[in-house]
C-alpha cells in the first residue's frame, strides 16, 4: 500500500472528491482517505505522476 500527504483538504466532500479521483485511475485499487492525517492510501503500482495529476486536476496538492 502506498500512502501521500494531500494538500488542501478540509473536509468531507474534500475526502470523498480524493477518493472518486483515485479510485479512477487505471490500477489503482482499495483507496482510504484519511481527513485528520490529510493522507490517502491505495494499492498499485501506478507512477506517482499520474496520482499527482489526478489529485491536482480537483484542486488538491500532494507533498513530500
Amino acid at each position: 500500500m502506498t500512502t501521500i500527504s494531500i494538500k488542501g483538504m478540509s473536509c468531507q466532500h474534500c475526502v470523498a472528491s480524493t477518493k472518486k479521483a483515485l479510485e479512477g485511475v487505471p490500477g489503482v485499487s482499495n483507496v482510504h482517505v484519511d481527513l485528520d492525517k490529510k493522507e490517502a492510501s491505495y494499492d498499485g503500482e501506478v507512477a506517482s505522476e499520474v496520482i499527482s495529476d489526478a489529485i491536482s486536476k480537483i484542486g488538491f496538492e500532494v507533498v513530500d
